[in-house]
């Protein structure tokens, strides 16, 4: 399956998955576990994190909002 058969696959902030890891070079995986020492964090605070590491606000978003969802980066 072809990078834009997935992200037409995607809906939400997961669509702009194949797009970050092209742009940025890193596996969302990696994203993901770059967010682990923010946890807890408010969203904003964890969305400033990854753009210190020079990710774009709205790329940023999308990444935090899976984060909080689906790997429990809301700390609840």
């Amino acid at each position: 399956m072809a990078a834009n058969d997935t992200a037409a696959a995607q809906k939400g902030p997961k669509s702009y998955f194949p797009s970050i890891e092209a742009k940025y070079g890193k596996p969302m995986s990696e994203w993901f576990a770059f967010l682990v020492p923010h946890t807890g964090e408010k969203h904003m605070e964890q969305v400033a994190a990854l753009k210190a590491q020079g990710m774009g606000h709205g790329h940023a978003n999308a990444v935090v909002h899976v984060f909080r969802a689906e790997h429990g980066g809301a700390g609840e």
